[in-house]
């Protein structure tokens, strides 16, 4: 799905950024060029990475690996 319509930029590019270490929307803005134009994206952008980041801590959680914050 196109996330970033200014830019063509889909969920699945903004996943594989986080993946690689993006954290936040600054990240995302220098890797993707995401939200520097008409920034209705950013929202989206957001919800993305805290969705990865709660599906990360989740798995974190299940294997018994002691996570600091």
């Amino acid at each position: 799905m196109y996330v970033c319509l200014c830019k063509g930029i889909t969920d699945t590019q903004i996943r594989d950024a986080v993946t690689d270490g993006a954290c936040n929307i600054r990240d995302l803005r220098e890797r993707l060029d995401v939200a520097t134009q008409c920034c209705k994206c950013a929202r989206d952008c957001k919800s993305i990475i805290s969705e990865y980041r709660q599906s990360a801590a989740g798995s974190f959680a299940g294997s018994g690996q002691f996570v600091m914050a």
